[in-house]
């Protein structure tokens, strides 16, 4: 159960000072009854509530595809910069957050939702979900670099990164699968064999691929399938 302006409020229909007004003012029905207590408890997946003559459809937790663009950051809240919370329109008041991050300058995809338990689990050191990026380099990659990957890139604080696969594309273009997701580990990957990365794009998370329809700066929700997919990683 749930209150019914707490519902509203998530549901986008304005804050929570709005809501309640429009509940007192008689614009809300549950179950075809006028209800004008904002403290009124509802069922959300099964009462039928309305608001100016509108269904209410609440989702409790959403699940979106961001096609990040560059200049953003992953966060909710910035002092500086725009954030990618600052992309999604029509989510107001749910809370949404990004799961993971990317760099300012990095483009693709980014998961956006308000479901923390499947955040900290595709996030968990013990999960290790595959994270899969293209990128554009200058320098030279040579084949003893494959099995220095598949060791472990030792970065420039020393610390060992975990296996990861770098497939070479050519005309110094690859892409590289991580396990993991430390500050700025695809360039100083790349900086620790003496490459430099100038474009770097996140096109796989785990099962999750980037949906190439996406412009930057555009998003969708998952589909069923994708979340099945998403929710099974082990």
């Amino acid at each position: 159960m749930m209150r019914l302006d707490k519902l509203l409020a998530h549901c986008g229909y304005g804050t929570r000072k709005e809501v309640k007004e429009f509940i007192r003012k008689g614009y809300v029905l549950v179950n075809g009854e006028v209800i004008r207590n904002d403290d009124f408890k509802v069922d959300e997946i099964n009462d039928e509530i309305i608001i100016a003559d509108e269904d209410v459809a609440y989702e409790r937790m959403i699940y979106l595809m961001l096609n990040k663009p560059d200049g953003y950051v992953s966060a909710t809240f910035d002092n500086y910069d725009p954030t990618v919370i600052d992309l999604i329109a029509g989510y107001e008041n749910r809370n949404l957050f990004p799961v993971g991050r990317l760099d300012k300058d990095t483009v693709g995809l980014l998961l956006i939702t308000n479901d923390g338990k499947l955040a900290h689990k595709l996030l968990s050191p013990k999960s290790h979900v595959d994270k899969t990026y293209y990128l554009k380099y200058e320098g030279k990659f040579m084949e003893v670099h494959h099995q220095l990957f598949k060791d472990g890139v030792v970065l420039d604080d020393g610390y060992k990164c975990m296996p990861a696969e770098f497939i070479d594309l050519g005309n110094n273009e690859g892409k590289i699968i991580i396990k993991e997701g430390k500050y700025h580990q695809v360039k100083r990957m790349m900086e620790a064999i003496g490459c430099r990365v100038t474009y770097l794009r996140r096109i796989s998370f785990g099962t999750l691929n980037i949906d190439e329809s996406l412009n930057e700066g555009d998003y969708r929700p998952l589909t069923k399938e994708e979340l099945e997919e998403l929710i099974g990683i082990n």
